[in-house]
């Protein structure tokens, strides 16, 4: 039954921190001054250290401003949390925090570093001089509703109309003159992600594998002409650099974590040493929870993991303390076995969708913010010949798949074993034409990194795949 706390009743809970047992509760998160995502990390790690756990978060949406149109943009997201506190104290909790993080509340609806506001509380509703609940703002509000949409689209928030949900309430939003679209941090150097924005541009991320022993380029990168390698990297387009000291290709020996870590930190060390490479990320491919703090904390953007945490229990939760973006693939097993576990009865798009929201779910049980998330759809890795031929023709159905929506995409196709199968080339440095038209397939099919060795031509080939379908 929905409770009602009227004015009067509420004025116990309105004095202290008055506690009950646990409830859940949806807060609307808010920046348009400064840092804008990382005034709303901040916010979530405030309520965390008070005791109002964030259980899960919604993407972060990048919104014209409401009411008072003379400000910039906003970045919106909502977020789950568990509080044992009541109504009231939860409000003057955020408050609180607000305040702390130095939030001047000069013009209503005005522009505002951070902006945290109580959307719902279980079933109950609020009405008090001071808190309304639900929100009376939630069904007029495109950038509530779509956060809500994300966590909770079946959930009603008006007991006189059970049957009307919140998805309802979204679709019944008139068309806006442009589509809301998800915005990803990558760094402060590098442009956000807009998994939804038409007119995005393709990220190129360049492959430096630090390896004896990869599939294509392994011994390539001497100490010597890393240098020159990068710097062609960086004038051929390549705003990210994936950084691998362990081969992932079928039949590889496993290195130590140790060795690993001598392999690829020095190599974070010498981008992050050279000016011309100030405004590119760096990603380190690893599988491991320990060469991902270390590879982090040597300056590293990225943790990008082939397994999505399955490899190291670890993983997960590192990644979440870290608070840097993570790439999830999707694989079975691990590189000796993948090749064997190739079988999809239920067809590869289904099942790649459910066994990667299974990633999602099991990474935000873990702490990590939906809006630091990247999903790969593992080309080449559990898959075999014709199946990565389904996976890029039908890719953009993976991409819109309910509950992966507004996620960005990376796309790793390059060089690999079925465009050997396809075009005939038997070596993988050759497989330079095969690559680009996958590569112009995952640009169509709505990518928005592609994993890439030639860089340069790769990054040609995004740009006119970017000019036919990016308009």
């Amino acid at each position: 039954m929905d409770r009602q706390i009227s004015s009067s009743s509420s004025k116990k809970a309105c004095g202290c921190a008055e506690r009950r047992g646990k409830q859940n509760a949806y807060i609307a998160l808010g920046s348009n001054l400064g840092d804008r995502v990382a005034m709303i990390e901040q916010a979530c790690k405030e309520m965390d250290s008070r005791g109002i756990k964030v259980k899960r978060t919604s993407s972060l949406w990048e919104t014209e401003p409401m009411y008072v149109l003379d400000q910039d943009r906003f970045v919106n997201g909502a977020c789950e949390v568990e509080t044992d506190l009541e109504p009231l104290s939860l409000l003057d909790q955020l408050q609180d925090i607000e305040k702390s993080m130095g939030r001047r509340k000069l013009i209503d609806k005005g522009p505002r570093n951070i902006d945290l506001d109580i959307l719902l509380y279980e079933n109950e509703k609020v009405d008090h001089e001071r808190l309304k609940i639900p929100h009376i703002g939630i069904p007029e509000r495109e950038f509530v509703l779509r956060p809500l949409a994300e966590l909770i689209p079946q959930k009603s928030i008006d007991p006189s109309k059970p049957w009307k949900f919140i998805q309802d309430y979204l679709n019944e939003l008139p068309a806006a003159p442009e589509p809301l679209s998800t915005l990803t941090p990558i760094c402060a150097s590098v442009e956000p992600l807009n998994a939804l924005k038409a007119t995005r541009k393709t990220q190129v991320m360049a492959i430096l594998n630090i390896t004896p022993d990869s599939f294509s380029d392994g011994g390539v990168h001497t100490p010597d002409s890393l240098r020159d390698t990068i710097m062609a990297y960086v004038r051929g387009g390549a705003t990210i650099f994936d950084i691998g000291g362990q081969s992932t290709a079928p039949g590889t020996l496993e290195v130590s974590a140790q060795e690993e870590m001598d392999r690829i930190l020095p190599v974070i060390e010498l981008i992050r040493s050279l000016p011309e490479t100030r405004d590119v990320a760096i990603s380190v491919d690893t599988y491991r929870a320990s060469v991902a703090e270390a590879a982090v904390k040597a300056g590293a953007d990225i943790v990008n993991d082939v397994s999505a945490g399955l490899l190291d229990p670890e993983m997960l939760p590192t990644m979440a303390r870290l608070g840097k973006t993570v790439c999830l693939m999707h694989m079975r097993g691990n590189p000796s076995t993948m090749s064997k576990l190739n079988e999809y009865p239920e067809g590869i798009i289904p099942t790649i969708a459910r066994e990667l929201l299974e990633r999602v779910a099991a990474a935000e049980a873990a702490g990590i913010r939906r809006w630091r998330i990247i999903l790969d759809p593992g080309l080449g890795f559990a898959k075999v010949g014709e199946q990565n031929l389904q996976l890029l023709r039908h890719f953009d159905e993976l991409r819109t798949w309910p509950g992966l929506e507004g996620l960005p995409w990376l796309v790793g196709s390059s060089r690999k074993s079925f465009i050997g199968k396809v075009t005939g080339v038997p070596k993988p440095m050759d497989r330079v034409f095969g690559t680009a038209a996958t590569v112009a397939a995952a640009v169509q099919g709505g990518a928005d990194i592609v994993r890439v060795h030639d860089v340069v031509e790769m990054g040609q080939v995004v740009k006119m795949a970017d000019a036919i379908w990016r308009y």
